[in-house]
């Protein structure tokens, strides 16, 4: 599956469990790391791996495996799916990491057209 598939599978999945604030930024000009991140925020600890296990769901269902994953029992879990990184925070550990400071100078992808369909 195509990095651009994922990350819609991913963003969709996040958003039918009320996922808050969903981001994607195109990072690969900028680092060899992934070519996206995608950065969403649950309100409980409980939501935030509800999100994490959606997401695991819709791309497995897909035939897509996470090459790892972080954090399960915390507050900020990371599924790495080799070129695209999907990282769900709670509302506190995203404000701390900041990670759309820190890759600001990705390329901010619109997600509208996603979830209209």
């Amino acid at each position: 599956m195509e990095s651009f598939e994922i990350v819609k599978t991913a963003v969709k999945a996040l958003d039918s469990k009320k996922a808050r604030d969903i981001k994607v930024i195109q990072i690969e000009d900028i680092t060899i790391l992934a070519d996206y991140f995608v950065i969403a925020t649950g309100a409980s600890s409980t939501q935030v791996k509800a999100l994490a296990d959606e997401v695991d769901y819709k791309l497995s269902e897909q035939g897509v495996e996470p090459g790892h994953i972080e954090g399960k029992s915390s507050g900020w879990i990371l599924l790495d799916y080799g070129s695209v990184v999907i990282h769900v925070f709670y509302k506190e550990d995203r404000e701390f990491y900041a990670l759309e400071h820190v890759w600001q100078d990705g390329k901010t992808v619109n997600i509208d057209e996603f979830l209209e369909n």
